[in-house]
């Protein structure tokens, strides 16, 4: 090897003349548990580099509640090698496509192309021996299941508001919770139940057998008593979403969770290892801990009452919610280096 060789070697290896990536996913939104496709395309460096492998990352960024308060920080929940093994020529432009699988708990980001204000990214690192290159990072778009979407409308239109949206880090006792955070949102009460609910929180658990709702409240508390928090659990398939009557199924739950009188009831949830998914309609559990109200990590988005797929406006735009992505990115990979 000769020396001008070696000096490229040298400079690639600071991240100067090496090879460069760049992802590109497919436009549609991809859903929970679903594929998501795309490529991801190489530049070569100012030498040949062996490309050891290319690396999809999914990221999110999680709040997390502590003794001091609260702090955000950007998260991994998913992990795939896509492609590798072979020599990128000096200059030469190749493109890698790729088909993985999102887990089933991947946040929801949008209804009916609104965002709801939570920053998913795909962030791609380059492995080339003798080379650095600091990756490439793109915003993850993730549309609602059929039935996350039926018990999103059937709330709006039983004139429940959208309030915002965010990831909260820790487990959810008592349910088949797989990932590290759950997604929480919020939403003002209709006018049937403002006298008795501050505020209700609702979060998806997906599995492939179907899904557990679970929905908080917090409760008014009257002239002799204070107010606290009332909990309920529920699970249902993924088949025949379109056969339900879900506004009389979700205010079912509504009344099942005004009638709560207590928050101890049933078993408690808190941040513990996650249970076998359970089946059925009308499983409840017990408040848990770590749950909090407030604007979260996204712009409070105010929904009018004719329902939450029509009314969610204003938040974040998408481009600011690359900008959050990145800004994000920037500090945790100076971070790393330090």
């Amino acid at each position: 090897m000769d020396a001008t060789t070696v000096f490229k070697r040298l400079l690639g290896a600071l991240g100067v003349g090496g090879p460069t990536v760049d992802t590109v996913l497919d436009p549609a939104s991809v859903r929970p548990g679903g594929t998501l496709t795309g490529q991801v395309h190489l530049v070569g460096g100012k030498a040949d580099f062996e490309i050891e492998h290319n690396t999809l990352e999914l990221v999110a960024r999680v709040e997390a509640e502590h003794e001091g308060g609260e702090s955000e920080g950007v998260m991994a929940f998913d992990r795939f090698t896509v492609g590798g093994g072979f020599r990128l020529a000096e200059g030469e432009q190749r493109s890698v496509p790729f088909s993985v699988v999102v887990p089933w708990e991947t946040p929801v980001t949008e209804l009916r192309g609104q965002s709801l204000g939570v920053v998913l990214g795909v962030r791609t690192e380059l492995s080339a021996a003798g080379a650095k290159d600091k990756g490439d990072l793109d915003q993850l778009n993730v549309a609602p299941l059929p039935v996350q979407e039926a018990v999103l409308e059937a709330l709006g239109g039983l004139g429940f508001g959208f309030r915002s949206a965010d990831l909260e880090y820790g487990r959810i006792g008592g349910t088949g919770q797989r990932l590290p955070f759950y997604q929480e949102i919020e939403l003002a009460p209709s006018p049937q139940y403002a006298q008795r609910f501050d505020e209700i929180e609702l979060t998806f658990l997906a599995a492939p057998g179907g899904m557990e709702v679970v929905l908080e409240a917090d409760r008014r508390g009257g002239f002799l008593s204070p107010g606290h928090d009332a909990l309920t659990r529920f699970t249902v398939s993924h088949d025949g979403v379109q056969q339900q009557d879900w506004p009389a199924i979700v205010d079912g739950w509504m009344r099942q969770l005004a009638e709560h009188r207590s928050s101890g009831y049933g078993a408690p949830l808190g941040y513990d290892s996650p249970t076998p998914f359970g089946s059925g309609h009308g499983h409840e559990a017990g408040h848990h801990e770590g749950r909090r109200s407030g604007p979260g990590m996204g712009t409070a988005v105010a929904a009018g009452a004719a329902g939450l797929a029509v009314g969610v406006v204003g938040g974040m735009v998408a481009g600011e919610v690359v900008d959050e992505v990145g800004d994000f990115f920037e500090g945790d990979e100076e971070e790393e280096e330090g």
